[in-house]
């Protein structure tokens, strides 16, 4: 996809360019870190002190007047770009219509809306229903919620290397301690935690991978007390861990044949991200509940739970809800989102991405021996750095390279139990040119750190 081509997908009206003015952070933004710092608490933390006054397209534009390339959208949540015009035209007329009244006190056509559309694209033609809310976090929460009443039992399985959000109970879900976990315990209990397929680390195939999980689930847990599995198709935070072809198969089979809800965490891989709708979708997986969120608004805050309509509908008339959850304008621009991604076939553009970035990667691993492995699906890419030789992760490698991105224009993020990953997300409103400069910057960055 041309520069020009890119207002398709994502109306982006700023030039498509790299463009360092200053040092990144340059004065301006600086300047505007000393405010942060006596305004908002240390523990909110900031990769990257640069302030944004304008964003579209695959750039982000500082008060500076550098022009980054963005190869994070969010952690994943522009995927129709920062200024999506199906988004801001739909939010601007939900706004001057009314922006709130609480679904649960009189509802709208806008959540109705959304619910119907989750239910024709998530995975399976059953029939399906939602509730919405405001997070990621909030969407795990309530999923466990609707598994524990639909099955009366209480056990939740996760995984190694899981991210599910930072609640109470989702930081029991999450299997990294810092910086989610540390220090915020104890957390909720019957949260029991089964061996990931990883290929890189355990050579396994997904059956094998799948028959080690449920050992364990059967030896620590029992199917009789586990209300659900929930998993991450292609886990996010901890390292865009891609699982062995047929892990997720077995482990729905299981599920399904013992009576537990198999939950599909797709909250950092739906929405078009991995090639697919939902990474799901990949190995005919389907799900019984699916959480999404990122993706799906364009950047407000909006998440959901779709399943099967008799295990949303298990819970109590008021069990579900939430003051803000659905909100008119974050529905709206939903709405717009998928617009966006049905018109611009970004189904279709994650794959071209994909396929872009996974040769640029290969090669540099072909000069690099840091890189251990390149994986991934879609515009959802990763590579992991190790001692060469080994698997031993190399966190400090990882900072310097994505320090010297940063310092050149060029947004990345760093993820991974150890910190040794590289996840690579761009936005779909991404041109071919500026995604090409932004890898030919990484490239310099391996370069340069060797």
């Amino acid at each position: 996809m041309t520069e020009s081509a890119v207002a398709a997908v994502g109306g982006p009206t700023l030039p498509q360019e790299r463009r360092l003015v200053t040092d990144i952070p340059g004065p301006r933004s600086l300047e505007r870190l000393e405010r942060k710092r006596a305004h908002v608490a240390d523990g909110v933390g900031t990769m990257l002190p640069v302030f944004v006054e304008a964003a579209g397209g695959g750039v982000l534009v500082d008060v500076d007047g550098n022009s980054l390339i963005d190869l994070g959208s969010g952690i994943a949540v522009t995927t129709v770009g920062n200024a999506a015009a199906a988004v801001a035209r739909n939010v601007h007329a939900q706004v001057d219509a009314f922006t709130h009244t609480c679904f649960m006190i009189t509802p709208y056509d806008g959540y109705v809306d959304v619910c119907a559309a989750l239910a024709e694209l998530t995975p399976g033609t059953h029939a399906k229903k939602s509730a919405l809310f405001n997070s990621g976090a909030e969407a795990v929460e309530n999923a466990v919620k609707i598994a524990r009443a639909a099955t009366g039992r209480d056990a939740v399985v996760v995984f190694d290397h899981a991210y599910h959000g930072r609640t109470n109970l989702t930081m029991a879900m999450t299997a990294k301690n810092m910086p989610y976990k540390n220090g915020f315990g104890p957390f909720a209990g019957e949260v029991y935690r089964a061996p990931m397929s990883y290929p890189l680390r355990d050579g396994l195939s997904g059956e094998q991978a799948a028959a080690r999980a449920i050992d364990v689930i059967d030896k620590q847990v029992g199917a009789a007390n586990l209300a659900c599995i929930v998993i991450e198709p292609i886990q996010g935070e901890g390292g865009f861990v891609v699982p062995a072809p047929g892990f997720l198969p077995a482990l729905a089979a299981w599920a399904q044949a013992n009576g537990v809800v198999f939950v599909a965490d797709e909250i950092q891989s739906g929405f078009c991200r991995t090639g697919d709708w939902f990474a799901c979708d990949h190995e005919g997986v389907v799900p019984d509940l699916v959480t999404t969120a990122k993706g799906i608004a364009g950047g407000l805050p909006l998440a959901a739970v779709t399943g099967r309509a008799e295990l949303m509908d298990a819970v109590h008339v008021g069990g579900l809800g939430g003051t803000y959850g659905g909100n008119p304008v974050a529905c709206a621009a939903a709405l717009g989102s998928i617009e966006e991604m049905r018109a611009g076939r970004l189904d279709a553009r994650a794959r071209e991405l994909g396929t872009r970035m996974r040769a640029r990667l290969e090669a540099l691993a072909a000069e690099h021996d840091v890189i251990a492995e390149v994986r991934g699906r879609g515009a959802m890419m990763a590579i992991e750095l190790c001692h060469p030789g080994s698997t031993d992760p190399d966190p400090v490698r990882t900072a310097a390279v994505s320090a010297y991105c940063h310092q050149h224009g060029v947004v990345t993020l760093t993820c991974g139990t150890w910190g040794n990953v590289f996840r690579f997300l761009p936005p779909l409103s991404i041109g071919d040119e500026l995604l090409d400069e932004g890898f030919d910057v990484v490239a310099e960055a391996f370069a340069a750190t060797s």
